[in-house]
C-alpha cells in the first residue's frame, strides 16, 4: 500500500570531509504545486538543474527549500615541479651561458617560468559528487518524515471519518420519529382550522411536507462519501487534491442536512457534521 504523505517536514544532513564541510537542509510547507528554491554557494551553482530534476522526480506538491551550507577548508596548497620542463631550462640556460661567455643561472628565476611550479587544487567535481551523494540521503530522511506526518494525518482523518458514520447513523435512527412528529404537528394545526377539509388533500400535503423534510438521499451520499475518502487514503500517493474534492462534496450533504433540520437534535447533528468535515478539511490541506 502506497502511503499518503503530508507537505510540511523537515530534513537535514551533515558532512565532513578532507575537503572541508557542508549541511544541506531541506523544509517544505502546503502548496498547490511543487515549488522549488535553492540557495547554494555561488561556486556550486551549477548543481541547480540536477537538484530540481531530482525533487521533481520524488516529490509531487508543497513548496520546497533547499539550503547548503559549504566550506573548504584551509589547505595548504601543495608546489609540484614539473622536472622535464626545468631540465630544458637548466640545459637551455647553460647552452647560453657557454655561447656568451658570461652571466649565471638563477635558481629562482627558473622557478618563476610559468608552468615550472604548479599548486594542488580542490578536485570540485568530487566535491560535488559527495554533495549529491548526501543530498539524496537527506531528500530520502525528508520523504520518510512526510510519510510519519502523513501517518499521523490518515489517523486523525479516519477518527473523524467514523464520527461523520456515527452522526449518520443518530440521524437515520431518529427520522422517523421526527417525521411522526412532523406529521402531527400538521394534523393539530389543521384541526385548529374547523372546516372540513379533503382528506385526499391533507394526506398529499403531508407527503409533500415529509418529503421536504426527508434527508434519507443525503445521509446515504454522506455514508458514501465516507466509503470513497477511506478509499482514496488506502490508495494513498498524490491524493491531497482528490481529497479536498471529497471535503466539497461531504460539505454540500452538510448543507443540505442543516437546511432541511426540524430537530434540535437534527440541527446538533448538522453542527457537528459542518465540525467534523472542517477538521478533516485543514488536515488534507497538508497532504501532497
Amino acid at each position: 500500500m502506497t502511503m499518503i504523505h503530508s507537505m510540511t517536514a523537515y530534513g537535514r544532513g551533515d558532512l565532513k570531509a578532507d575537503w572541508g564541510t557542508a549541511s544541506w537542509e531541506i523544509r517544505s510547507v502546503n502548496q498547490r504545486y511543487l515549488e522549488t528554491y535553492l540557495r547554494l554557494p555561488e561556486q556550486l551553482r551549477g548543481l541547480e538543474p540536477v537538484l530540481r530534476e531530482r525533487l521533481r522526480k520524488r516529490l509531487a506538491r508543497g513548496k520546497v527549500e533547499v539550503n547548503l551550507r559549504f566550506d573548504l577548508a584551509q589547505k595548504t596548497d601543495t608546489l609540484t615541479m614539473n622536472e622535464d620542463l626545468a631540465q630544458q631550462l637548466v640545459a637551455k640556460a647553460q647552452q647560453l651561458h657557454t655561447m656568451a661567455g658570461i652571466g649565471s643561472i638563477q635558481l629562482i628565476d627558473l622557478l618563476k617560468w610559468p608552468g615550472v611550479l604548479e599548486s594542488s587544487e580542490q578536485d570540485m567535481d568530487n566535491v560535488s559528487q559527495a554533495l549529491l551523494t548526501k543530498f539524496d540521503a537527506v531528500v530520502d530522511d525528508f520523504i520518510a518524515a512526510r510519510a510519519s506526518e502523513g501517518q499521523a494525518m490518515e489517523a486523525l482523518i479516519e477518527q473523524r471519518l467514523e464520527a461523520i458514520t456515527e452522526q449518520a447513523a443518530f440521524v437515520r435512527a431518529r427520522m422517523p420519529e421526527v417525521l411522526e412528529w412532523q406529521r402531527q404537528k400538521l394534523t393539530d394545526r389543521l384541526a385548529e382550522v374547523k372546516e372540513d377539509l379533503d382528506p385526499a388533500r391533507v394526506e398529499q400535503e403531508m407527503i409533500l411536507q415529509a418529503q421536504k423534510l426527508d434527508v434519507a438521499e443525503e445521509l446515504d451520499r454522506l455514508d458514501a462519501h465516507v466509503a470513497e475518502t477511506r478509499k482514496v487514503l488506502k490508495k494513498g500517493g498524490a491524493c491531497g487534491r482528490r481529497l479536498d474534492f471529497m471535503m466539497q462534496e461531504f460539505n454540500r450533504e452538510s448543507n443540505t442536512l442543516a437546511s432541511k433540520s426540524i430537530s434540535a437534535d437534527i440541527t446538533a447533528a448538522a453542527v457537528e457534521l459542518k465540525v467534523l468535515i472542517e477538521q478533516m478539511r485543514e488536515q488534507i490541506q497538508n497532504i501532497e
